[in-house]
Parts: C-alpha cells; sequence; structure tokens
C-alpha cells in the first residue's frame, strides 16, 4: 500500500529506486583489561590506527575535490586531536584494549560537547564516523560505508558523514534520506553539489525495510513509500518536464520582465570552477578559502601558495564577480595557530573576522595574496569579511584592505542578527552585504544548524529570517550598494523569487542549483516576486510562508 512520508528536502530532483541501508562498523569493542607490558603496544596500535583513517579521509578529499575536501581534511584533523589521542592513551596506560580506549575516549568527547550546548556538537555525526573507522581498523572489520551493489538504489541512513557522501556514485546512488541533519548540514551541502536527490530529518527512516520501493522528492521533501504505478509516472513526467525546461534555460539570471538577478557559484576551491562554468554561473558569489588552511592546522599556508589558488579561480570568470571571503576560522573549523583552545562556546567566541583581527599577520598575507593574484586579470574582485558584528568590525577591515593594497570592492557578510538590525551603519564603511542565511538562521533561532531535531528553526522560509533579509536588502537600496545572498537559500527556486522580491541583488548557490533557479526566476515578473515576498512575510511560519508565496506565483 502506498504511503507518504515527509522530511526536509534539500537537493532537488526526483529518485525512484529500492532501498539499501548504510553499513555500519561494529560500534563497541568488548572491555577486556591488558596487562602493563602490552600499554606500548597498543598505544603504538592506536596511533596507526588514527594515522590511517586520516590518510585515508584526506585521500577521499583529494579524490572528491572542493568543497568535500576541505570537510574531509577537517575530518583528517578531528581523527588527530592532540586532546583525544592523550586520553586515548591515558585509558590505555590503564589497562585498555586500543580499540576501546578508542572508543571510550571519543564518547567522553561526544559527552562533553553536547553537554555544553558548544556548536561542535552539530559534529556528532562527523565525529561518531571518525571513531568507527578507526575502531573498525583495529578490530579489523569492514569500513562503514556506501552498500556494494550493482544495481542502482536508494540509500537510508541515520546520518551521512562527509566522507560518505563526498564519493557517493551518482550513477548507483539514486538519492538519499537520512533520519538526522538540516537543510545547511555538510551532507546536505555536499548533496546539492553533487546533483544527487536528498531528504534530511525524516524521522523513521531507517524502519524502511531493505528492498522497498521509494519514491523521493528532492524538492518537496516527500517520500512515496511503494508508490503506484501512477504515482510513479506522475513523479517521472514531472521530472522530465523539469529536466527539459533547465535544458532550455540558458543566459543570465532575470525575472520574465528582465530585472536582472546576477546566479553566481558557491566555490570550495578550483575544483569546483568547471561545474559553476559549465552550469552557467555569472561569477562567484561565495568564494571559501578555508579549504587552503585545512591542509595544515599549525601553519597558514604561504603567500605563493594562495596567489597560484586564487588566481586559478580568478582567471575562470574574465569580466565577471568574484567575491572572496576571506579566512572564516573557528568553531566548526579550529586552527591550532589561530583559535583559542580552551573557548566554552567557540561559535559565539572568537571565530571569522575576530580571530583574523587578533592576528592581523594572516589577514594581511591573505588580503596581499588576493591582490597580487587579481593583478593584470579582468574581473570584478570583490572581498568581504565572516561574521561581522558591527560599524566598529566593518571599519576594521576595510581598513585592513586599504592597507594591504587591495585594489577591489570590500564588503560585510550578514550572518550575526546586529549586522541586519544595523545595516545601514555597517555599510557606511563597505560597497557591498552578503546574506549567509545559514548563520543567519542558527543566530538568529539559536538553533545549532547540524541538529535535526531543530531543523525547522534553520528553515530559512523562517518569517524572522525573511525580515532580517529584508532589513539588510532595504538599507542597501537607502545607500546605493548591493546586497546579495550566499547561504544555502538562494538555491531554493521558489525561495530565490522571494528573495528577489525583498529587494536582493545577486543569488549565489550551489553550481548544480543554478539552472532550477534561473528557470524559476525566469518565469515571473518583478512585481509577483514582491507579491509573494510580502506573502511570505505576512505569515507565522516557515511552511505557511512557503505555501502563501506558491499560492502568490500560481496565482492563486
Amino acid at each position: 500500500m502506498e504511503t507518504t512520508l515527509r522530511g526536509v528536502g534539500v537537493s532537488h530532483g526526483v529518485a525512484i529506486g529500492e532501498v539499501r541501508h548504510m553499513g555500519t562498523a561494529v560500534l563497541e569493542p568488548p572491555a577486556k583489561q591488558i596487562p602493563a607490558e602490552d600499554a606500548e603496544r597498543e598505544q603504538g596500535r592506536a596511533h596507526q590506527a588514527v594515522d590511517a583513517v586520516a590518510a585515508d579521509l584526506i585521500a577521499r578529499g583529494n579524490l572528491a575535490g572542493g568543497e568535500a575536501q576541505a570537510v574531509l581534511e577537517a575530518q583528517a584533523m578531528m581523527a588527530q586531536d592532540p586532546e583525544l589521542m592523550a586520553d586515548v592513551e591515558r585509558r590505555i596506560a590503564v589497562g585498555s584494549t586500543a580499540e576501546r580506549a578508542v572508543y571510550d575516549a571519543f564518547a567522553a568527547y561526544r559527552a562533553l560537547l553536547a553537554g555544553a550546548g558548544e556548536y561542535l556538537a552539530g559534529r556528532v555525526a562527523d565525529l561518531d564516523d571518525v571513531r568507527n573507522r578507526i575502531v573498525a581498523r583495529l578490530l579489523g572489520v569492514p569500513m562503514p560505508g556506501v552498500p556494494d551493489s550493482d544495481e542502482p538504489y536508494v540509500l537510508i541512513a541515520r546520518d551521512l558523514a562527509p566522507a560518505d557522501t563526498a564519493l557517493l556514485d551518482p550513477t548507483l546512488v539514486l538519492g538519499f534520506v537520512t533520519e538526522e541533519g538540516g537543510p545547511t548540514s555538510h551532507s546536505a551541502i555536499l548533496a546539492r553539489a553533487l546533483g544527487v536527490p536528498a531528504v534530511v530529518a525524516l524521522p523513521g527512516a531507517g524502519e524502511l525495510a531493505e528492498g522497498t520501493l521509494v519514491a523521493v522528492d528532492g524538492s518537496t521533501g516527500e517520500i512515496f513509500v511503494n508508490p503506484s504505478a501512477e504515482k510513479k509516472a506522475q513523479l517521472e513526467a514531472a521530472a522530465a518536464e523539469r529536466k527539459a525546461a533547465l535544458s532550455a534555460s540558458t543566459g543570465p539570471g532575470a525575472t520574465s520582465d528582465g530585472h536582472k538577478v546576477p546566479l553566481l557559484a558557491n566555490v570550495g576551491g578550483p575544483a569546483d570552477v568547471p561545474a559553476a562554468v559549465e552550469a552557467g554561473a555569472e561569477g562567484v558569489g561565495l568564494f571559501r578559502t578555508e579549504f587552503l588552511f585545512l591542509d595544515d592546522s599549525k601553519n597558514a599556508p604561504s603567500a605563493e601558495k594562495q596567489v597560484e589558488a586564487y588566481r586559478q579561480v580568478l582567471e575562470a570568470f574574465p569580466e565577471g564577480r568574484v567575491v572572496v571571503r576571506v579566512l572564516d576560522a573557528g568553531a566548526d573549523k579550529p586552527l591550532d595557530f589561530l583559535t583559542p583552545a580552551d573557548e566554552p562556546n567557540p561559535a559565539l567566541g572568537v571565530r571569522g573576522l575576530r580571530s583574523l583581527l587578533e592576528h592581523p599577520d594572516v589577514l594581511r598575507t591573505q588580503l596581499a595574496a588576493l591582490a597580487q593574484a587579481a593583478e593584470g586579470l579582468p574581473v570584478y574582485l570583490e572581498v568581504m569579511a565572516p561574521m561581522v558584528a558591527d560599524r566598529a568590525d566593518a571599519k576594521a577591515f576595510a581598513d585592513a584592505c586599504r592597507e594591504a593594497g587591495l585594489q577591489a570592492k570590500f564588503g560585510a557578510m550578514v550572518e550575526i542578527p546586529s549586522a541586519a538590525l544595523r545595516a545601514r551603519s555597517i555599510l557606511q564603511e563597505v560597497e557591498f552585504l552578503s546574506l549567509g542565511t545559514n548563520d543567519l538562521a542558527q543566530y538568529t533561532f539559536a538553533a545549532d544548524r547540524q541538529v535535526g531535531a531543530v531543523s525547522r528553526l534553520q528553515d530559512p522560509w523562517q518569517p524572522a529570517l525573511l525580515d532580517l533579509v529584508a532589513l539588510s536588502a532595504e538599507a542597501a537600496k537607502a545607500e546605493g550598494k548591493s546586497c546579495g545572498v550566499c547561504g544555502e537559500a538562494a538555491s531554493d527556486p521558489l525561495l530565490a523569487c522571494v528573495l528577489t522580491g525583498l529587494g536582493i541583488t545577486s543569488l549565489s548557490m550551489g553550481a548544480a542549483s543554478i539552472p532550477y533557479v534561473r528557470t524559476m526566476l525566469g518565469k515571473y515578473t518583478l512585481a509577483q516576486c514582491e507579491r509573494a515576498a510580502a506573502a511570505a512575510r505576512a505569515s507565522d511560519s516557515a511552511e505557511e510562508a512557503r505555501n502563501a508565496a506558491q499560492a502568490v506565483l500560481s496565482g492563486e
């Protein structure tokens, strides 16, 4: 019998296939005492396993490239965390086996983070995956990961670690569904980059029996269990129609009456550029530079290495706009040379621009490298700071850009509610704003972006978040400056129309989403987008806002 389940759709498309479940390693090794003379040998085994897992994660990152590479390298750093390894050694010294010591040390760290309410608690899926990989290697059992199958399937998991998502084979994995996660989790972002339909935060997903036929709609978040022939035909027809419309959609982003809305790409490094160019991106709206710094958590990359990487991206968009975000370290991306080790709550501490202002040499080197990389290129370079809280932050960043001799526009990211509320003040110091809706939602609703239990508050359709977007856009318009969105909200085609109606001047997203957004925008006039935006803001919940905007645009 056909039944319908609903989660959170995070990656467009329809997948129809049989369920296969993610394999897991043996989670809890037996607890047994070892003689004191074996402690040194067990500590050696633990170190070898940790180093092997870290090397495997880095190798997977090199294969995946781009944004996935940065995520996997961060996981490798997690595996080799000195404090964790010291705890493992201590446990072995008092009689634990290597595998039990690893299991218990990670469990203690996990509980500590969850109990403290730290931002890093949102990386539980990543932490558990690292633990399972180390324990599996020590026990000599298969690594956790995607199932072996010769036939395409829909993957079901409690959560997907970046190491699994990054190397999914889209020819075999038709789509995936997870119980945990949210619309801005690492897995969701990587799914969009891969172009794999995905639904997250679906309670009870793990109860779907192996081999069950399901249809996954990554746009609506609906899962049809044992779909009827009629439902399958309906979904396949809709998918074919959508694909045809996407193929026919080319050129710059604009509404049907010619109001231009540049569609830009979010990239994590040079490896992401070909997909952005192929999708018709008009430039880069968010160039995340962290990938360079995560290679070595103890030392910043040289100026020469930075210049080479930046120039590769800049050269790909002649006459285009490339917006570079300077290093956003801290919270879930700690760096030994930059990030305080003893912060009780890193997400609310020294991260982003705050870190760079405490280490001006790191900021100075990066800005000088960007200036050198752009020399002689016909590119419109713009540089922005993450985690700007007020005018003082914006001024400090703009001053640093000028001191570095950077010939570019300077901007500020709006990720903290204070920046949206005081956007006009901030715009006295910088030339543009860019809204990072992922973090802006997190800080507005006190809802960790990685925790499935609060995913409704991470929904970018929340009217309160739309109010902050509107405030920022109105401030920019009053100052005659631009205000873009580079958070994942821009990848939702319907929401892209609403954002345009709110006054947003450019939209930046994962390359795979650009054709969907271009097609949707081209169907409606600016006035229709403005009416949809007003209806969404007048609502009291994310679902009501989405439905209200849809009703306006469909003429209901």
